[in-house]
């Protein structure tokens, strides 16, 4: 039997809430100036989220909140003109960087793309993903690569934040012809906050959250959905095209063909029409059997308290650069219910953890030694000191906190005095 619940980051422990700190490392950054902004539908005027900013030819980029806001930390080394925001579903577009602190509106315009001059029959989509895996060592990168990340973790009970946990990584992964056992992760620096009230003393901590960021990605890590064992174990279907960084992608949906041990997946894999890579990756968790749900993702929790999953999300994005894919985005989300034997009331939790690379050294000196590297089976929030420094960040990019993120922030640090 496949252990997939060893293959990703998503394990939670229901546990009490631990106060254990490390203590953060100093960094200095070049000079840089920030572009604040937020994206739009053109023609609808909603707020995108989860898109991606960057700075053509580097390495420098970010991503929208899910208010559509964004914060781009530019070094003043690169020389940008421009930017460039990029949607699944929409038309990039480069727009001239304009410095200052006014947060400007930036528009997409919706593009849908049709398959015209080829008619793919559903019986063939799993043909595509197939030839997908068969490209990956041709379509990703081929050589070692230092990231620098943001990763940002959240446990809300209801709508209430109860524990912000942020840090700047450092990824190592080696070729996509390799493996994973030699990637590794570190925490430069970090930060938390927790809820100091005595009713929230029961609290959720995501085992190996940054680790995600090896474990997660789904094109080198194929154990999860693209080994041939997991591929025979699901139909797929061909949905319609769509358009992301302007290219045409198939979209095609896959959902549990057979009954395991252990739990599946459903979800979309978008696919370059013309390269065959993975560009966008959606997943979620099949609840149907709550006991295996429930074996997959939970370690441990204390006596009496009854669990129960209500979602489990995943999403993992690529970037194209210079006709190679890399990692830019993923995203953890679980939902789930806890209470008490004997007790009238239950808690509704949501554990929301997200990684976004921001800076690539694609000739790095050396890899991370695994003493420095953080283990999956460590939790986060064990290694990172409490919120103090208001600019704590410095020049690193970050995912923009959302407004309720701030108010929740807010609400957390007056706990504190």
């Amino acid at each position: 039997m496949k252990a997939l619940f060893k293959s990703i980051s998503f394990l939670l422990l229901v546990m009490f809430l631990s106060s254990i700190q490390t203590e953060a490392v100093a960094s200095n950054v070049e000079d840089y100036y920030t572009v604040n902004g937020v994206v739009k539908d053109s023609q609808t005027k909603k707020k995108l989220e989860y898109v991606t900013v960057s700075i053509p030819g580097s390495s420098t980029s970010t991503i929208s909140n899910v208010d559509g806001e964004f914060s781009l930390k530019i070094k003043t080394s690169v020389n940008a003109q421009e930017m460039e925001i990029s949607h699944v579903g929409y038309l990039s577009s480069r727009i001239p960087i304009s410095k200052g602190e006014e947060i400007k509106t930036y528009y997409l315009h919706p593009n849908a793309y049709l398959l015209k001059e080829v008619v793919i029959q559903p019986e063939l989509a799993r043909s595509i993903v197939e030839q997908a895996v068969g490209k990956i060592e041709t379509n990703y990168s081929p050589a070692s690569n230092m990231f620098t990340c943001f990763y940002r973790e959240t446990v809300q009970k209801g709508k209430r934040y109860i524990q912000v946990s942020e840090a700047i990584l450092n990824l190592y992964k080696e070729p996509y012809s390799k493996g994973i056992s030699k990637d590794r992760v570190r925490i430069f620096k970090g930060r938390k906050l927790v809820s100091q009230n005595q009713k929230d003393t029961l609290a959720v901590k995501l085992m190996g959250g940054p680790y995600m960021s090896v474990l997660l990605d789904v094109a080198k890590n194929r154990d999860i959905l693209l080994d041939k064992e997991m591929l025979a174990s699901y139909n797929y279907t061909l949905e319609d095209p769509v358009n992301l960084d302007n290219r045409p992608q198939y979209v095609i949906s896959f959902r549990p063909a057979v009954v395991l041990p252990y739990a599946l997946y459903f979800g979309k894999y978008y696919i370059d029409k013309e390269t065959l890579s993975f560009s966008r990756i959606e997943f979620s968790l099949d609840l149907r059997d709550r006991d295996k749900a429930i074996s997959q993702i939970l370690i441990k929790k204390p006596i009496g308290l009854r669990f129960k999953p209500l979602d489990v999300n995943f999403l993992i994005t690529y970037k194209v650069q210079n006709g190679v894919n890399y990692l830019n985005y993923m995203r953890t989300e679980s939902q789930f219910t806890c209470d008490w034997k004997k007790r009238l009331f239950k808690s509704k939790y949501t554990v929301l953890s997200e990684v976004v690379t921001t800076e690539r050294d694609d000739a790095p000196k050396e890899s991370i030694p695994y003493k420095e590297s953080f283990k999956y089976d460590q939790s986060f929030t064990d290694k990172v000191v409490d919120f103090t420094d208001e600019n704590f960040w410095g020049g690193y990019n970050i995912i923009a906190p959302t407004e309720s993120l701030l108010d929740g922030l807010n609400k957390l640090k007056k706990q504190y005095h």
